[in-house]
Parts: C-alpha cells; structure tokens; sequence
C-alpha cells in the first residue's frame, strides 16, 4: 500500500497495511482486525456494519488487491452476539433487515483470506467460509451450533457447510452442534491450509500477497467464475467463464502479461 495510505480504526474494527512478512514484502495486502475482545469477538450488528464498510472501503480502493480478515489469538469470531439476538422478533429481523450485510460481504470483488486462530463458531464460521481462502492456526475450531439455542444458521452456514463438507457430514454438525478441529476441517475441505497457530496471521498474509501479486482484473474474474461453480448448472456455469474469458482479451493487463511473457520479464500489472 502506498505509504501515504493512513490505517483505519474504528471502535471494533482495526485495519492495517503491513509492508512486510518473514518471507518478504507484503505489497496491496490489507489486514482487518476484528477487536471485540470482551465478547470473544462475538458479531453484533454494530460489529457488522463496522466490518462491511471497512472492506467495502478496502474493495473501493485500487491500491488494495487482497483483504485478509482476522480475530484474536483465542477467537476468529465465537458466533452472533446471543444477548442481542435474543431481543429480537421476526418482524425486528425482517424490518431493520440488519442481515443484508451478510450479502454485501458476499459481493466484495477482491480475495478476501480468513485467519483463523481459536474459536470460528456460528456467525464466525460464517463469516470464515464466506472468505475465498482460509488459513486455520492448528488450534482453530468451526461450528454451527446454533440447534443449542433453538436456531439454526442464518448468514449461509447451512448452505456453505453442505457445500463445503457435503451434507453427510454438514447435517451432523448442524444436527448436534459440535465444532470441529483444524485438520479435521481440512481433511474434510473447509480450509486451506494448517499452520501453526502462531504462524496464522502471517502464512495468511503471504498467501494474500502472492494472490495480490496477480493480475487485478483476472484475480476478480476468477473469484466470481469459481463463486459461480457453486450457484450455476453445469452449462451455464461453462457458458459464463467463456464469456469472463473472452471478456480479459480487452484488458491491459492481459496484453501485459502475453507481451512480458514473449520477451521473458516480468509483467507490470495496472488493473486494467
């Protein structure tokens, strides 16, 4: 990020362009922190909206190319804030309509890599699988237990969990409420990779950088064709990467990287 680029903070909600990794620089990456520490990060609807505009924000600015979202080290998110919830009435719910955030979340353009240390329950197992990639710390576990409460999932758990495990495994887990841990979640496909717990943060924003070292406008092109997989037949879904695909031939950077690649340097991406 360019240097004259100030972080953003709010009361619940820590944003941070880090320059460097381990491994070397981390350039277009930015961090969002969540900072609820009192309630294990639990996600309130002031947490929401605090999240959404930051990466909304971050979405909007052509400096930052990947987001990476994390938690503490005891808690990615440990669910939905109960106290709040529990107020509420089918007609609060469909009236203030606070769970449209969730769908805003889901149309960020630009990879957005979850960071997982400690507890990713309910709405933070959510807000985990709605990220394009996720990094879990060895010491991570996911849920849905919302069936303990009298509820089920209600920001995509039930979806995504299906998607990502299969139902056999996602109505057991929703069925009883148990989490699961780190690798079981990555034998069963839910995440990307395993670290170390104290490695999380960091093998996340190298992750991110390498993804931001792509080339802007095939790096949103291939989230929503792959998002696509999950929502389209077949057919279709083929029909729609062809057309993304014929769509990259007018872009710059793709006569960019088909130039650089002829006379053997590297490409300089502009995201256009």
């Amino acid at each position: 990020m360019p240097e004259s680029a100030p972080p953003i903070a709010s009361s619940r909600i820590r944003v941070a362009f880090p320059a460097m990794s381990s491994t070397g620089p981390v350039d277009h990456v930015a961090l969002v922190t969540l900072d609820r520490p009192e309630a294990l990060n639990a996600i309130d609807f002031a947490l929401l909206e605090e999240l959404v505009d930051a990466v909304e924000a971050l979405d909007a600015d052509p400096a930052c190319r990947a987001i990476v979202i994390t938690g503490s080290e005891r808690a990615f998110a440990a669910g939905v804030d109960v106290r709040e919830l529990s107020t509420q009435t089918p007609v609060s719910l469909a009236v203030d309509n606070d769970f449209h955030r969730w769908e805003r979340l889901k149309r960020i353009r630009k990879p957005l890599v979850a960071a997982v240390r400690g507890v990713a329950l309910g709405g933070g197992c959510e807000l985990a699988m709605l990220c394009d990639l996720l990094v879990a710390g060895d010491d991570a576990t996911f849920g849905q237990p919302e069936i303990r409460l009298g509820l089920i999932p209600g920001a995509g758990g039930s979806q995504r969990l299906t998607r990502a495990i299969g139902k056999a495994r996602a109505m057991e887990l929703i069925l009883t409420g148990r989490s699961m841990d780190a690798r079981e979640a990555e034998a069963h496909g839910l995440v990307t990779k395993v670290v170390p717990a104290e490695a999380t943060v960091e093998s996340a924003l190298e992750l991110a950088a390498r993804v931001a070292a792509m080339p802007p406008v095939a790096t949103i092109a291939a989230k929503e064709v792959v998002n696509r997989a999950f929502e389209l037949p077949l057919e279709a879904g083929i029909e729609f990467e062809r057309r993304s695909f014929f769509l990259l031939f007018a872009s710059d950077d793709m006569h960019e990287g088909a130039t650089a690649f002829l006379e053997k340097r590297a490409p300089e991406w502009h995201g256009r």
